[in-house]
Order: C-alpha cells, then sequence, then structure tokens
C-alpha cells in the first residue's frame, strides 16, 4: 500500500447479465495503483454466468464484497449498497466500462485538496461494445459551467467516473426511485446544492457505447424524468430554467437513427486515428441507408484518406460530438 493511500474508498458496482464485459470492470478496479478500496457488486438477478464469473474472481481477493438477489432495478441496487460502504469516499462503476490505473488515486487527491467539491467526475474515452476507441471525449471541469449544462437537462458529469463524498450523498438522501433513466441528473443536480461540481481534465474511465438500439419506453422515461429533475431544481433555486436535451443519446429503432449514429462513431474513430474502426462504422452507415452519399463519403475517407493530425482532434471531437 502507498503512503498515500490513507482513506478507505467504496466502488459500487450494480450489475445485471454483464458477463460480456464484468470481469474487465473488475479487474480495471483490482488494479488501481490506489489500493485502499473495497469493491461492493451486487447481482441484480441475472440470468446469464455474471454470478459464476464475480464468485471466481472474489476468490482471490478479499476486497470483494459481493451478493446476488433477486432483480430490483438498477436504482434499488444502488440505494442498497450504499449503507455497505465503509468508505469516506464512495466511486461509481458500471459493468461494461473499465477504470484507468490512475482512475481512483487521482480522485482522492483532488477531492482531498477541494473540500469545497462534493461530487469529481472526469472525462472518458469511448469505446464500442467490442472494445474499439472511438474517441476521447472532453467534458467541463468547473462547477459553474458543469452545473449551467446540468440545469438545461445536460448530463455534464459521467455517472461511472464519479466519485462522492459519502457524508453529503447521505446529506442528499441517495437517488430518487422516481428518477427511473434520470436518476444520475437529478442527484447531481441535489448535490450541486450542498457543494461544487468538478471533472478533472484527464480520461478516467473507458465508457462503452452499445450500438445496440433503446426502446421506445426508455427513452420516453428519460426525457420526461431528464424534464423532471431539472423542473425541481429550478423550483428549489428559484430560477427561471430552459430544457434543452432534446437529443436521444444512443441510436434508436428506425434506420435514419441508426444511420446518424453509425456517422458520428465513425468519423470519431476517424478523427481519433482508428481507420480499420471508421471503416466498419462507414459499412455500418451504409447497411442502415444505402443511398446516403454520407455513408459512401465516411467509407471513402476510412480506406483512402491520410488520419487527421493528433492535434487538431480535439476541435473535430467537439464538433462531431455536438452533431
Amino acid at each position: 500500500m502507498n503512503n498515500s493511500d490513507t482513506s478507505l474508498v467504496s466502488i459500487l458496482l450494480p450489475v445485471f447479465n454483464g458477463a460480456n464485459y464484468i470481469e474487465k470492470a473488475i479487474e480495471s478496479i483490482l488494479t488501481q495503483s490506489y489500493r485502499n478500496l473495497e469493491l461492493i457488486i451486487i447481482d441484480d438477478g441475472s440470468t446469464d454466468s455474471t454470478l459464476e464469473i464475480i464468485t471466481k474472481i472474489q476468490e482471490r481477493d478479499p476486497r470483494i464484497i459481493f451478493s446476488s438477489r433477486d432483480n430490483r432495478g438498477l436504482i434499488a441496487t444502488l440505494n442498497e449498497m450504499i449503507p455497505l460502504a465503509k468508505g469516506e469516499y464512495i466511486a461509481r462503476m458500471d459493468a461494461d466500462d473499465i477504470s484507468y490505473p490512475e482512475r481512483i488515486a487521482s480522485q482522492v487527491k483532488f477531492l482531498e485538496q477541494h473540500q469545497e467539491v462534493v461530487c469529481v467526475g472526469g472525462c472518458i474515452s469511448i469505446i464500442d461494445h467490442k472494445g474499439r476507441l472511438l474517441t476521447d471525449l472532453d467534458l467541463p471541469k468547473e462547477d459553474e459551467e458543469i452545473q449551467k449544462m446540468l440545469l438545461e437537462g445536460v448530463v455534464s458529469i459521467c455517472q461511472g467516473t464519479v466519485m462522492l463524498r459519502k457524508a453529503q450523498l447521505l446529506q442528499v438522501g441517495g437517488y430518487d426511485p422516481t428518477m427511473d433513466a434520470a436518476e444520475d441528473l437529478d442527484l447531481w443536480l441535489r448535490l450541486g446544492e450542498v457543494g461544487k461540481l468538478a471533472n478533472l481534465p484527464l480520461p478516467l474511465l473507458k465508457y462503452r457505447y452499445h450500438t445496440a438500439s433503446l426502446c421506445h419506453n426508455s427513452m420516453a422515461a428519460h426525457q420526461v424524468n431528464a424534464r423532471r429533475a431539472c423542473e425541481r431544481a429550478w423550483k428549489r433555486r428559484t430560477i427561471e430554467g430552459r430544457f434543452t436535451a432534446t437529443e436521444q443519446w444512443r441510436p434508436g429503432s428506425s434506420p435514419a437513427s441508426v444511420h446518424q449514429y453509425m456517422l458520428k462513431y465513425g468519423w470519431w474513430a476517424f478523427n481519433s486515428c482508428q481507420r480499420k474502426t471508421a471503416v466498419i462504422y462507414g459499412l455500418k452507415a451504409i447497411q442502415a441507408l444505402p443511398t446516403q452519399l454520407e455513408s459512401w463519403k465516411l467509407l471513402a475517407c476510412a480506406l483512402l484518406k491520410p488520419m487527421p493530425k493528433l492535434a487538431d482532434k480535439a476541435q473535430r471531437d467537439r464538433t462531431h460530438a455536438a452533431g
């Protein structure tokens, strides 16, 4: 253990049918440079081999605290985990993501140096369902900009990257069970009323984008509850707000929606100098809408055009993220 590993950190990792990715997610926590941590995992009624995978890993590392039970949903599972946490700090981890080795150490150091901050996230590297890099995505660093975006319904802190002060998490009451699909936005807004929010300027996590379409009910629930979370925050803060987060964050089921997102992922990959991945998404875009010239342009650039200079990458990423 390093001399600086003084504060116990509790990482909460809820999982449901995560057999495809859970082993890498767990290993990315167990191999953190910061060693004074506990990893609390609840299997929320998985029907695949998740239980067997976790049980096998648990046998070789006593820092894992694991239980399995019937399915109760993400919010109920998270609220069940919070009282189990013994750490001064609580970090979140999703079962299909991968934390970078210095993530926990960087966040503990930041919170110890910035006592006014109650929640810190960080930038993310976006990967696809196969683990292929799409882009490094920048996020706002300062409390004012983070909260401005949150109050418009834009999630400016990635839930899988956060570390929170347990005392303040308990103070605001944890996750609201009525905020299905927008529980993170609602929590950040409430935490932002008892302290400051921040993002570290470096990627902390490989955040996995799945290309599978979201069901209509999930997208509808997010829109309704995200707006409701903002409206409640506007009322608590006695301000007039404006909800701007009307775009869905994953492909829908229509060919046009799939086409739009395959183009976005392809250009992300191209501007990240990931030629093979850009080709893959060019072909996926063509498959979705074969007559659209934009699909063929992406494929042609991915096959023939020189890779962009990395110095231009940040600006191009912002452009395609907005698109």
